[in-house]
């Protein structure tokens, strides 16, 4: 007789936790210890439990005062509410994956999902997942269940861990047509995915198939669904008592597998009364199938399962290997579904051969590292530039991820202008150059601003190269002073003087621009000896002398600002670079003795053009002939002087400077 023995069989992850986790609880507390609810679905197991002292409640209540252990299954929000109210102690033995799915129901279900569980509806698992949605969630177990179901607007479909894959397509598809937005989660437990398909591969070559597990567990049902599917002679049993040895006398080949729940001395012990040799013989085979692990080892293993906290690798050894999240990468902020995915072959670095729940602890994280500080080491003898990541802002600098290896930049180098907050760079990536390295110290120092100051180097030698006298070019106002305003043109700062801001008359800079404005400058000088450059900010724009005939016409009465007050009149803004004469005769019908009685700096005033010399460019206004428009032209009077009866640009100029 062959017999042939399905992996991945016996109890799963959540299952081994939930055991290991309520046998150190009995050993290791003087209280009585309750589950709620059976622990598994095998009634020898709870048997064996219960010997050991653990007592098996239905209500969370029934175990006030004391320690309760919650199931792999799971449990409704309320109960951890209701542990509160009768000060019991909740040891929480959730799958992980199972708490996957009901923060998934909760959080799709606040965000206005109709949720909707396929799987039994009398199962644990299936009852505590509704219970994190408000109980609202449909659940489905076959076709005539969809027939029934209302439709919705947006719809989040989740699977019982122990769901075959056939089933929950085939109801999802349906499902689906009952909504407008659907989200389907294929949450079927990657170790259920892996018993099946290991449960199928052997009933393929299986003459008969022995299915070993409670009747009342979900996972074995559809394990003996599957051998059904593909081997005609399939047997479902819960004990060796019930081993139908006669029946299977006449097969030659024979497999085996076993639910989720089903404990290893049970499937032990039909191994046995099978086949005494077979036994020996497969023990053997296993035996010599084991590797020889030793701490420090590193050694190739296959990802079993990949979860928030931690990932499951089979090594060929006894027992499968953890590695906890802070062991898969230096980068705290990583998922470990960013590294990993279930099949991936993987270096691990053995830290512990038993955690004290017979578990390998490995570390991936360790074996990167060798790698990593190997080519750090290439990197920095080269000076390469390198891409790194920033994780953490720490006094004095940043911690940044270089390859997987942990760098810091310090707060000078970081950038070639001052830092004033380094949170901002956080989650950061920038290329950087390592300008200190040592391995045997875990020493490693970066720089961004050696790049920066390169980059900058290069953008300048650019500028200076490809610079025209004339040229209209883009720019950022860097910084002010009295006499003008630096202009940031890439790379280079230039000088806008306060004379080539505006055409108009102004006092400061910020009158017409302000610091990181963007502004087209046209460069009117340059010297690359000296490093300087002159760039002129009105000259983008045309002077309103060039076309002032088409704005303004003798006669015409417009608003100007008084902007300079002298002896013989007042000068007027029309607009920024174009000013007029209001001779002192043409401010008011009332004699003054000066500008000053009827006039002041900045105030609003209408005028008449009386004259324009475009070629003197000179402009005569009057503000009396403006107020008495209706009035006959006003003739001039008689200059006193010549003076007044001719005001020359000279005379414009000296009036500015003697102000």
């Amino acid at each position: 007789m062959k017999i042939l023995i399905a992996e991945n069989s016996g109890f799963c992850f959540g299952v081994s936790k939930a055991i290991n986790t309520t046998i150190k609880e009995i050993t290791n507390s003087n209280n009585q210890i309750y589950s709620l609810g059976p622990l598994i679905h095998n009634l020898q197991e709870t048997k064996r439990l219960e010997d050991l002292g653990l007592k098996v409640i239905d209500k969370v209540s029934d175990g006030k005062d004391s320690k309760v252990i919650i199931r792999s299954h799971g449990v409704p929000l309320e109960i951890y509410e209701q542990a509160k109210e009768n000060s019991i102690e909740l040891i929480d033995s959730t799958c992980p994956f199972v708490r996957k799915i009901q923060k998934k129901a909760k959080k799709f279900y606040e965000d206005g999902y109709q949720i909707v569980i396929i799987g039994s509806p009398n199962h644990p698992e299936v009852i505590g997942i509704n219970g994190w949605c408000n109980n609202k969630a449909v659940i489905i177990n076959c076709k005539d269940d969809i027939e029934d179901m209302s439709e919705y607007d947006k719809i989040c479909i989740v699977a019982q861990t122990t769901l075959t894959q056939d089933k929950f397509k085939e109801l999802s598809e349906l499902v689906a047509l009952k909504g407008n937005y659907v989200e389907i989660f294929n949450t079927i437990c990657n170790a259920t995915k892996q018993r099946q398909s290991a449960c199928e591969k052997v009933a393929k070559e299986s003459d008969a198939m022995i299915v070993i597990g409670g009747y009342h567990s979900s996972n074995t049902q559809k394990l003996v669904e599957i051998s059904k599917k593909y081997c005609d002679n399939t047997y479902h049993i819960e004990t060796v008592d019930e081993l139908p040895t006669k029946v299977l006398s006449q097969f030659e080949t024979i497999g085996i597998t076993a639910g989720a729940s089903t404990p290893e001395w049970i499937i032990k012990e039909v191994i046995s009364k099978m086949s005494e040799n077979s036994m020996n013989d497969m023990l053997e085979a296993i035996e010599n199938s084991m590797v020889d692990l030793n701490r420090g080892d590193v050694v190739e293993g296959e990802v079993i399962s990949v979860n928030d906290t931690e990932v499951m690798v089979n090594i060929g050894y006894k027992s499968d290997g953890i590695i906890k999240r802070s062991e898969l990468s230096n980068d705290p902020n990583v998922q470990p579904t960013e590294i990993v995915k279930s099949g991936d072959k993987i270096s691990v670095f053995i830290i512990k051969l038993d955690d004290g729940e017979g578990n390998v602890l490995l570390s991936k994280r360790r074996v990167d590292d060798i790698k990593h500080w190997e080519e750090l080491e290439e990197i920095f003898n080269e000076e390469k530039v390198v891409s790194t990541k920033i994780i953490e802002a720490v006094n004095g600098g940043l911690i940044a991820l270089v390859n997987g290896i942990r760098g810091f930049m310090p707060a000078s180098h970081v950038a070639v202008k001052y830092v004033d907050d380094l949170n901002e760079y956080l989650g950061q990536e920038m290329d950087v150059k390592i300008i200190e390295f040592n391995s045997e110290k875990n020493r490693v120092i970066l720089s961004r601003k050696v790049i920066e100051k390169e980059e900058v180097a290069a953008k300048r030698e650019k500028l200076w190269e490809t610079l025209e006298k004339g040229a209209e070019i883009e720019g950022v106002v860097k910084r002010l002073t009295n006499f003008g305003a630096f202009v940031d043109i890439g790379g280079v700062d230039g000088l806008i003087h306060i004379s080539d801001l505006s055409w108009g008359r102004i006092k400061h800079p910020s009158e017409v621009v302000k610091e990181e404005d963007k502004v087209k400058v046209v460069v009117l000088d340059f010297d690359k000896g000296n490093g300087k450059i002159s760039l002129g900010l009105k000259q983008t724009i045309k002077h309103p002398w060039d076309d002032i005939n088409s704005k303004y016409s003798e006669g015409d009465i417009v608003e100007g600002k008084v902007v300079n007050l002298v002896d013989f009149g007042a000068f007027v803004e029309l607009e920024p670079g174009l000013d007029g004469l209001v001779h002192i005769s043409q401010i008011s019908n009332e004699h003054i003795a000066k500008p000053s009685d009827k006039l002041e700096a900045g105030q609003k005033v209408m005028v008449k053009i009386i004259e324009i010399k475009e070629d003197e460019k000179r402009l005569s206004l009057s503000i009396k002939e403006a107020e008495n428009k209706e009035a006959e032209p006003v003739k001039e009077e008689k200059a006193e002087s010549k003076d007044e009866q001719d005001v020359t640009i000279g005379d414009i100029i000296k009036s500015q400077d003697e102000e």
